[in-house]
């Protein structure tokens, strides 16, 4: 990974995850990128700019009446020097006052005057964040084009739990190494589904499987990166949501699962069920805890759960069809079977078990379609997801166009 000679202006606004910039800046600085710091009059509250001009090595800019910088329309040429604008944290302020066009400090008119793509990482208290107000205001900063990366769950600075937390360093900085890549998958809307599925038989217990969901969200942030507006749609996982994703829905049964998937498929063009769906679920599900008799067996009913990948392909018009096929034995001939059975374009087949596929950091895949087959070896999870992204792309530009 190299960010040699980018041009990456970061802005900090004033929260207390500004103490987090600083590594940002250290970790853009070691791939060979050019960072220049511009911070709110707040931001200098929490960290101050001698803090990052020792380590980015530039003069930051904190007034939009500085002088000397401005006599030559400072705010003008930092607009044009950056390749990339970053701002984290970013606060819910700065989210409203850019979403309404203010521009009454030096970052704000910067973002104004800029040409080049904005990516925010949002960071406030979890009620902040839930408020109309600032989902308003994402919603038209998303609508205009500004890349919103995060934010996290998780326990924050308030001594609270929930969304709100800025993503870490390393996330950012990856995040803006995938935005200088090639972008296969730009102005195409994908469908990710990721994650086990549980059934309940009464309030205490559930029928599931073992799907961590890595997977499936390596995927949603590889289409991401490589240009896709991606809906997530997540079992019951605890994972945080890959920066840049558009929307994402959590279910929990794999009914929950078809009707999110059908609603947000309606206008994809590309739907990638990662998710390991149940095939059945209990025929009825108890009121109360199930009590335990001596002696005795319980026998549970199941029945067939709808199939999300059957029910796309039946559909007269739908989005290019990839699925998964996470095998224990005879893999090849299953995946082939479901390929064709299914109506899929492209399936990722794997072996599962004995310390492969789930609950592990790695994983192999070997991608099947009509007249064609690729071997992607074993290897970790997000980047093996970004392999999995660039045949999907191949694929669906050869058969869409």
């Amino acid at each position: 990974m190299s960010l040699a000679q980018r041009r990456i202006l970061l802005g900090v606004s004033g929260g207390i995850a500004a103490y987090k910039a600083c590594e940002l800046v250290r970790r853009l600085r070691d791939l060979g990128a050019h960072v220049r710091v511009v911070m709110t009059e707040n931001a200098t509250r929490f960290v101050t700019p001698t803090t990052f001009q020792a380590l980015s090595g530039e003069a930051v800019r904190v007034s939009l009446w500085d002088e000397s910088a401005e006599a030559a329309m400072g705010h003008i040429e930092l607009a044009r020097w950056a390749e990339r604008v970053l701002i984290a944290p970013a606060s819910a302020d700065l989210m409203a006052r850019l979403a309404h066009g203010h521009a009454d400090d030096l970052l704000s008119t910067l973002c104004l005057a800029t040409a080049s793509p904005v990516y925010l990482a949002p960071a406030m208290n979890q009620q902040m964040w839930a408020h109309p107000a600032t989902q308003a205001n994402l919603a038209v900063l998303r609508e205009r084009g500004t890349h919103i990366l995060g934010p996290a769950a998780g326990d924050q600075a308030c001594g609270e739990v929930g969304s709100g937390r800025m993503l870490e360093p390393h996330q950012l900085r990856d995040a803006i190494i995938a935005s200088f890549g090639d972008r296969v998958l730009a102005g195409l809307k994908v469908v990710v589904s990721a994650g086990p599925t549980y059934e309940d038989i009464d309030p205490v217990r559930f029928i599931g499987n073992r799907s961590s969901g890595k997977m499936g969200f390596a995927v949603a942030e590889a289409a991401v990166q490589a240009g896709a507006q991606v809906t997530l749609i997540a079992g019951p996982v605890s994972l945080a949501t890959p920066p840049g994703i558009a929307m994402r829905a959590d279910v929990r049964s794999a009914a929950q699962m078809h009707a999110a998937v059908m609603e947000a498929a309606a206008d994809a063009d590309i739907y990638i069920g990662a998710a390991a769906v149940g095939d059945y679920r209990p025929n009825a599900r108890a009121d109360n805890k199930l009590k335990k008799q001596s002696g005795s067996e319980l026998t549970l009913q199941l029945i067939e759960n709808p199939d999300i990948l059957a029910s796309l392909s039946a559909q007269q018009t739908h989005p290019f069809l990839v699925g998964f096929a996470a095998e224990t034995q005879n893999v090849e001939s299953y995946a082939r079977d479901k390929l064709q059975r299914k109506g899929l374009d492209v399936i990722a087949a794997n072996q599962v078990g004995d310390g492969l596929g789930f609950e592990t950091a790695d994983n192999a895949l070997t991608l099947y379609w009509a007249g064609g087959v690729a071997e992607l070896p074993r290897a970790d999870k997000t980047a093996l997801a970004r392999q999995l992204i660039e045949h999907v792309a191949a694929r669906y530009k050869a058969v869409r166009g």
